[in-house]
């Protein structure tokens, strides 16, 4: 996968450490399985929520389970941080990248301050508005990317990689 700036996550996963998807489960969870062709021979952790569409889709797969709900729940903000912290620092992590929601904004802050580069994929279905999700990462992103050419309105700085869905 090409990014904006001077990120590349691509290359042979042999002896590398893995990538890190990161994303609530339902709608953001879908949108990260569309990636499936780029991330199909990498190394790879999901980071979602316990729920059973996540069980069901992500089956075979490495899975970190994070806390939810996270919409305005402060203490499970808190306990997701510290989750991201010890993943950030227990793992080989190359990258770690989202379509958000509450669960993306502690593991992109843990991942930037280990200087590990972060990618934002901003949901299909917001064309309007940013989401709240988005502003709150973007000062730690290495990468944003959108899915239609209306979103660089909100993000003038992203690339446009098509509709995952």
């Amino acid at each position: 996968m090409r990014t904006g700036g001077n990120v590349v996550v691509s290359g042979s996963t042999e002896g590398s450490g893995q990538v890190l998807l990161v994303g609530s489960s339902g709608g953001h969870l879908a949108q990260l399985l569309a990636l499936e062709p780029w991330y199909r021979e990498r190394r790879r952790a999901w980071v979602t929520f316990d729920t059973p569409d996540a069980r069901s889709l992500l089956d075979g797969e490495e899975v970190v389970w994070a806390h939810h709900p996270t919409t305005r729940n402060v203490k499970n903000l808190v306990r997701n941080a510290f989750l991201a912290l010890q993943v950030i620092r227990r793992r080989r992590v190359d990258a770690v990248v989202t379509t958000g929601a509450g669960v993306a904004l502690p593991f992109v802050v843990a991942a930037r301050l280990r200087r590990i580069p972060t990618v934002y994929i901003e949901v299909y279905d917001r064309i309007d508005s940013a989401t709240l999700t988005a502003r709150l990462c973007r000062p730690f992103l290495s990468a944003m990317l959108v899915q239609w050419e209306e979103q660089r309105r909100m993000y003038p700085e992203a690339t446009v990689v098509g509709n995952l869905l």
